[in-house]
């Protein structure tokens, strides 16, 4: 199964619904706090997503989705389960 990372903050609602929903599947992931990062940390995660700015924001592998929505579409769509397991 690929790792997944899910870059978050604390007061984020949105990436608790996401933690929950990768939670009640069972699946392991990787949270890293964003206010806990370097600027440089930042700027490197910024270019990985394209200047995506919000949060959550969610690796499958190497692979960025996007944020909850993203997920959560995925998930809808019976296409998440095909992510985890390539």
């Amino acid at each position: 199964m690929k790792q997944i990372i899910i870059y978050t903050k604390d007061y984020c609602p949105y990436c608790k619904s996401a933690k929950s929903l990768l939670t009640s599947k069972s699946v392991e992931f990787k949270e890293i706090n964003m206010q806990e990062m370097s600027e440089g940390e930042l700027e490197v995660l910024s270019k990985e997503t394209k200047g995506y700015s919000t949060v959550p924001q969610i690796f499958i592998g190497s692979k960025f989705i996007g944020g909850f929505n993203d997920l959560k579409a995925l998930e809808d769509s019976g296409k998440l389960d095909e992510m985890l397991k390539e």
